[in-house]
Protein backbone atom coordinates (compact mmCIF):
# COMPACT_ATOMS: atom_id res chain seq x y z
CA UNK A 1 0.00 0.00 0.00
CA UNK A 2 2.85 2.29 0.91
CA UNK A 3 4.68 1.47 -2.18
CA UNK A 4 1.33 1.99 -4.78
CA UNK A 5 1.01 5.50 -2.50
CA UNK A 6 4.12 6.95 -3.44
CA UNK A 7 4.42 5.19 -6.88
CA UNK A 8 1.41 6.48 -8.24
CA UNK A 9 1.70 10.33 -8.20
CA UNK A 10 5.36 10.18 -10.00
CA UNK A 11 3.80 9.02 -13.61
CA UNK A 12 1.30 11.85 -13.35
CA UNK A 13 3.09 14.38 -12.23
CA UNK A 14 6.06 13.93 -15.16
CA UNK A 15 3.36 13.65 -17.59
CA UNK A 16 1.46 16.86 -16.27
CA UNK A 17 5.01 18.58 -17.17
CA UNK A 18 5.60 17.58 -20.15
CA UNK A 19 2.11 18.33 -21.42
CA UNK A 20 1.18 21.56 -19.82
CA UNK A 21 -1.63 22.29 -22.39
CA UNK A 22 -3.40 19.06 -22.16
CA UNK A 23 -2.90 17.83 -18.45
CA UNK A 24 -6.33 16.05 -18.25
CA UNK A 25 -5.68 14.05 -21.31
CA UNK A 26 -2.58 13.30 -19.92
CA UNK A 27 -3.04 12.19 -16.50
CA UNK A 28 -6.13 10.52 -17.57
CA UNK A 29 -4.34 8.57 -20.37
CA UNK A 30 -1.49 7.65 -17.88
CA UNK A 31 -4.09 6.02 -14.58
CA UNK A 32 -5.15 3.66 -17.51
CA UNK A 33 -2.20 1.69 -16.73
CA UNK A 34 -3.68 1.74 -12.77
CA UNK A 35 -7.21 0.43 -13.71
CA UNK A 36 -6.26 -2.07 -16.30
CA UNK A 37 -3.51 -3.46 -14.69
CA UNK A 38 -5.44 -6.32 -12.78
CA UNK A 39 -6.93 -7.94 -16.09
CA UNK A 40 -3.19 -8.54 -16.37
CA UNK A 41 -1.45 -8.92 -12.97
CA UNK A 42 -4.78 -10.74 -11.65
CA UNK A 43 -4.35 -13.75 -13.62
CA UNK A 44 -1.17 -13.96 -13.66
CA UNK A 45 -0.84 -13.93 -9.96
CA UNK A 46 -4.03 -16.90 -9.50
CA UNK A 47 -1.91 -18.98 -12.19
CA UNK A 48 1.44 -18.71 -10.20
CA UNK A 49 -0.25 -19.54 -6.80
CA UNK A 50 -2.56 -22.55 -8.06
CA UNK A 51 0.89 -23.74 -9.82
CA UNK A 52 3.80 -22.88 -7.13
CA UNK A 53 1.58 -21.78 -3.55
CA UNK A 54 1.56 -18.31 -2.42
CA UNK A 55 5.16 -17.78 -1.25
CA UNK A 56 7.07 -18.43 -4.12
CA UNK A 57 3.88 -16.59 -6.44
CA UNK A 58 4.99 -13.69 -4.23
CA UNK A 59 8.69 -14.05 -4.76
CA UNK A 60 8.45 -14.51 -8.62
CA UNK A 61 6.13 -11.26 -8.52
CA UNK A 62 8.11 -8.88 -6.42
CA UNK A 63 11.22 -9.89 -8.32
CA UNK A 64 9.75 -9.12 -11.29
CA UNK A 65 7.90 -6.02 -10.66
CA UNK A 66 10.75 -4.77 -9.18
CA UNK A 67 13.16 -5.08 -12.34
CA UNK A 68 10.17 -3.90 -14.68
CA UNK A 69 9.72 -0.93 -12.29
CA UNK A 70 13.29 0.42 -12.21
CA UNK A 71 13.66 0.17 -15.63
CA UNK A 72 10.65 2.20 -16.79
CA UNK A 73 11.39 4.48 -13.72
CA UNK A 74 14.91 5.42 -15.21
CA UNK A 75 13.19 6.46 -18.49
CA UNK A 76 11.03 9.31 -15.96
CA UNK A 77 12.45 12.59 -16.02
CA UNK A 78 10.88 16.28 -15.74
CA UNK A 79 11.78 18.52 -18.60
CA UNK A 80 13.73 21.84 -17.95
CA UNK A 81 12.25 24.14 -15.14
CA UNK A 82 9.33 26.27 -17.54
CA UNK A 83 9.84 24.22 -20.69
CA UNK A 84 6.73 24.71 -22.61
CA UNK A 85 5.62 22.78 -26.02
CA UNK A 86 6.80 25.11 -29.06
CA UNK A 87 3.18 25.29 -30.72
CA UNK A 88 1.98 26.47 -26.67
CA UNK A 89 4.69 29.19 -26.01
CA UNK A 90 2.28 32.25 -28.26
CA UNK A 91 -0.61 31.30 -25.93
CA UNK A 92 1.43 30.39 -23.01
CA UNK A 93 -0.06 33.60 -20.52
CA UNK A 94 -3.61 32.84 -21.73
CA UNK A 95 -3.07 29.14 -20.85
CA UNK A 96 -2.39 29.29 -17.47
CA UNK A 97 -3.94 31.35 -14.30
CA UNK A 98 -1.48 33.88 -12.92
CA UNK A 99 -1.76 33.36 -9.60
CA UNK A 100 -2.72 29.87 -7.10
CA UNK A 101 -3.48 30.03 -3.55
CA UNK A 102 0.11 30.94 -1.46
CA UNK A 103 -1.04 27.76 1.08
CA UNK A 104 -3.74 25.13 -0.73
CA UNK A 105 -5.04 23.92 2.83
CA UNK A 106 -6.45 27.88 3.20
CA UNK A 107 -8.33 27.31 -0.27
CA UNK A 108 -12.22 26.69 -0.46
CA UNK A 109 -11.65 25.28 -3.84
CA UNK A 110 -9.49 22.48 -2.37
CA UNK A 111 -12.14 21.46 0.26
CA UNK A 112 -14.73 21.26 -2.37
CA UNK A 113 -12.46 19.15 -4.12
CA UNK A 114 -11.87 16.99 -1.39
CA UNK A 115 -15.18 16.80 0.00
CA UNK A 116 -16.15 15.52 -3.74
CA UNK A 117 -13.72 13.27 -4.37
CA UNK A 118 -14.64 11.40 -0.90
CA UNK A 119 -18.40 11.26 -2.04
CA UNK A 120 -17.13 10.20 -5.24
CA UNK A 121 -14.56 7.53 -3.97
CA UNK A 122 -17.17 6.46 -1.64
CA UNK A 123 -20.15 5.59 -3.61
CA UNK A 124 -17.63 3.98 -6.60
CA UNK A 125 -15.47 1.86 -4.35
CA UNK A 126 -18.80 0.94 -2.49
CA UNK A 127 -20.28 -0.08 -5.59
CA UNK A 128 -17.38 -2.13 -6.59
CA UNK A 129 -17.17 -3.81 -3.40
CA UNK A 130 -21.23 -5.12 -3.30
CA UNK A 131 -21.19 -5.94 -7.48
CA UNK A 132 -21.23 -9.34 -7.35
CA UNK A 133 -23.14 -10.28 -3.65
CA UNK A 134 -25.79 -7.51 -5.62
CA UNK A 135 -26.02 -9.04 -8.34
CA UNK A 136 -26.48 -12.79 -6.48
CA UNK A 137 -28.96 -11.71 -3.40
CA UNK A 138 -30.91 -9.22 -5.55
CA UNK A 139 -31.15 -9.73 -9.61
CA UNK A 140 -30.65 -13.66 -8.49
CA UNK A 141 -28.26 -14.29 -11.54
CA UNK A 142 -26.07 -17.01 -12.35
CA UNK A 143 -22.56 -16.47 -9.85
CA UNK A 144 -20.34 -17.01 -13.30
CA UNK A 145 -22.05 -14.34 -14.53
CA UNK A 146 -21.78 -12.17 -11.66
CA UNK A 147 -18.45 -12.84 -11.62
CA UNK A 148 -17.65 -12.21 -15.44
CA UNK A 149 -19.34 -9.09 -15.32
CA UNK A 150 -16.79 -7.46 -13.77
CA UNK A 151 -14.56 -7.65 -16.54
CA UNK A 152 -17.30 -5.43 -18.58
CA UNK A 153 -17.22 -2.74 -15.48
CA UNK A 154 -13.51 -2.63 -15.45
CA UNK A 155 -14.00 -1.69 -19.05
CA UNK A 156 -16.03 1.18 -18.28
CA UNK A 157 -13.97 2.04 -15.23
CA UNK A 158 -10.73 2.25 -17.71
CA UNK A 159 -12.38 4.29 -20.92
CA UNK A 160 -13.45 6.76 -18.47
CA UNK A 161 -10.24 7.85 -17.13
CA UNK A 162 -9.09 9.24 -20.31
CA UNK A 163 -12.06 10.79 -21.25
CA UNK A 164 -12.83 12.68 -17.93
CA UNK A 165 -8.95 13.81 -18.42
CA UNK A 166 -9.84 15.05 -21.88
CA UNK A 167 -13.07 16.69 -21.04
CA UNK A 168 -11.32 18.19 -17.85
CA UNK A 169 -8.86 20.39 -20.42
CA UNK A 170 -12.25 22.26 -21.96
CA UNK A 171 -14.96 22.36 -19.54
CA UNK A 172 -15.14 23.16 -15.56
CA UNK A 173 -14.67 20.64 -13.15
CA UNK A 174 -18.16 21.35 -11.34
CA UNK A 175 -19.89 20.69 -14.22
CA UNK A 176 -17.92 17.47 -14.30
CA UNK A 177 -18.18 16.49 -11.05
CA UNK A 178 -22.22 17.28 -11.45
CA UNK A 179 -22.32 14.86 -14.18
CA UNK A 180 -20.65 12.34 -12.66
CA UNK A 181 -23.44 12.55 -9.68
CA UNK A 182 -26.05 12.64 -12.04
CA UNK A 183 -25.34 9.38 -13.96
CA UNK A 184 -24.68 7.69 -10.18
CA UNK A 185 -28.16 9.43 -9.62
CA UNK A 186 -29.42 6.96 -12.46
CA UNK A 187 -27.83 4.16 -11.69
CA UNK A 188 -28.84 4.14 -8.25
CA UNK A 189 -33.15 4.63 -9.47
CA UNK A 190 -32.50 1.80 -11.29
CA UNK A 191 -31.19 -0.67 -8.85
CA UNK A 192 -33.84 0.83 -6.24
CA UNK A 193 -36.25 -0.56 -8.65
CA UNK A 194 -34.49 -3.67 -9.11
CA UNK A 195 -36.18 -6.98 -9.05
CA UNK A 196 -35.04 -10.97 -9.29
CA UNK A 197 -34.02 -11.19 -13.21
CA UNK A 198 -33.69 -7.68 -13.77
CA UNK A 199 -30.11 -8.30 -15.55
CA UNK A 200 -30.08 -5.47 -17.93
CA UNK A 201 -31.17 -2.50 -15.24
CA UNK A 202 -27.93 -4.24 -13.00
CA UNK A 203 -25.14 -4.02 -15.89
CA UNK A 204 -26.23 -0.31 -16.53
CA UNK A 205 -26.52 0.85 -13.41
CA UNK A 206 -23.42 -0.56 -12.40
CA UNK A 207 -21.38 0.01 -15.96
CA UNK A 208 -21.87 3.98 -13.95
CA UNK A 209 -20.73 3.62 -10.65
CA UNK A 210 -17.74 2.07 -11.97
CA UNK A 211 -17.68 4.79 -15.09
CA UNK A 212 -17.86 7.45 -12.56
CA UNK A 213 -15.21 6.09 -10.22
CA UNK A 214 -12.91 5.98 -12.98
CA UNK A 215 -13.63 9.73 -14.04
CA UNK A 216 -13.07 11.31 -10.03
CA UNK A 217 -9.83 9.07 -10.51
CA UNK A 218 -8.80 11.31 -13.76
CA UNK A 219 -10.94 14.12 -12.47
CA UNK A 220 -9.29 15.03 -9.01
CA UNK A 221 -5.64 14.99 -10.60
CA UNK A 222 -6.88 16.94 -13.56
CA UNK A 223 -8.15 19.40 -11.19
CA UNK A 224 -5.23 19.70 -8.97
CA UNK A 225 -3.31 20.71 -11.99
CA UNK A 226 -5.77 23.54 -12.79
CA UNK A 227 -6.44 24.63 -9.42
CA UNK A 228 -3.05 24.71 -7.69
CA UNK A 229 0.43 25.55 -8.53
CA UNK A 230 1.79 22.66 -10.84
CA UNK A 231 5.30 23.22 -9.39
CA UNK A 232 3.98 21.25 -6.30
CA UNK A 233 1.47 18.98 -7.79
CA UNK A 234 2.83 15.68 -6.12
CA UNK A 235 2.53 17.17 -2.57
CA UNK A 236 -0.87 18.92 -3.33
CA UNK A 237 -2.12 15.47 -5.23
CA UNK A 238 -0.98 13.66 -1.94
CA UNK A 239 -3.48 15.85 0.08
CA UNK A 240 -6.32 15.51 -2.13
CA UNK A 241 -5.63 12.28 -2.23
CA UNK A 242 -6.65 11.09 1.03
CA UNK A 243 -9.92 11.98 -0.03
CA UNK A 244 -9.88 8.50 -1.69
CA UNK A 245 -8.88 6.56 1.39
CA UNK A 246 -11.43 8.35 3.61
CA UNK A 247 -14.04 7.24 1.14
CA UNK A 248 -13.06 3.76 1.33
CA UNK A 249 -12.89 3.13 4.57
CA UNK A 250 -16.15 4.57 5.19
CA UNK A 251 -17.90 3.09 1.81
CA UNK A 252 -16.66 -0.54 2.38
CA UNK A 253 -18.31 -0.35 6.50
CA UNK A 254 -21.42 1.30 5.61
CA UNK A 255 -22.53 -0.88 3.07
CA UNK A 256 -21.88 -4.00 4.65
CA UNK A 257 -23.21 -2.90 8.14
CA UNK A 258 -26.43 -1.16 5.66
CA UNK A 259 -26.70 -5.43 4.55
CA UNK A 260 -26.62 -6.12 8.12
CA UNK A 261 -29.19 -4.08 9.27
CA UNK A 262 -31.75 -4.73 6.58
CA UNK A 263 -30.84 -7.60 5.08
CA UNK A 264 -30.32 -6.44 1.62
CA UNK A 265 -28.25 -4.24 -0.36
CA UNK A 266 -31.16 -2.21 -2.01
CA UNK A 267 -30.68 0.84 1.02
CA UNK A 268 -27.13 1.38 0.26
CA UNK A 269 -28.69 2.82 -3.48
CA UNK A 270 -30.58 4.93 -1.22
CA UNK A 271 -27.68 6.17 0.66
CA UNK A 272 -25.81 6.47 -2.60
CA UNK A 273 -28.62 8.84 -3.98
CA UNK A 274 -28.76 10.75 -0.85
CA UNK A 275 -24.55 11.28 -1.09
CA UNK A 276 -25.15 11.55 -4.47
CA UNK A 277 -27.41 14.78 -4.29
CA UNK A 278 -25.38 16.32 -1.60
CA UNK A 279 -22.16 16.27 -4.01
CA UNK A 280 -24.01 17.96 -7.23
CA UNK A 281 -24.63 21.05 -4.21
CA UNK A 282 -21.43 21.09 -2.83
CA UNK A 283 -19.59 20.86 -6.27
CA UNK A 284 -22.14 23.69 -7.69
CA UNK A 285 -20.76 25.72 -4.53
CA UNK A 286 -17.31 24.90 -4.25
CA UNK A 287 -15.89 22.93 -6.87
CA UNK A 288 -14.60 26.01 -8.30
CA UNK A 289 -11.29 28.45 -9.43
CA UNK A 290 -11.12 31.34 -6.58
CA UNK A 291 -11.32 34.16 -7.76
CA UNK A 292 -7.52 35.10 -6.16
CA UNK A 293 -6.66 32.27 -9.00
CA UNK A 294 -7.85 34.23 -11.67
CA UNK A 295 -6.18 37.84 -12.08
CA UNK A 296 -4.55 38.24 -14.64
CA UNK A 297 -0.78 38.34 -15.17
CA UNK A 298 -0.65 42.06 -15.04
Amino acid sequence: GTGVGIAYGVPMAVVARWFPDKKGLAVGLTIIGFGLSPLITAPLANRLINEYSVRPSLRFLGIIFTIIIVIIAITMKLPPQDWQPPANLANRKSDFPANYPVNMLKSRSFYGLWLCYAIGALIGLSAIGISSPVAEEIIQIDPGLAASSVALFALFNGISRPLFGWLSDRWKPHYLAIGAYTLILIGCLLMVKAEKGAVTSYLVAFCLFWFCLGGWLALAPATTLHFFNPDHYAQNYGIVFTAYGVGALIGTLVTGRIRDWFGTYTYAFYAMAVLAILGIFLASALLKRERSQLSNPS
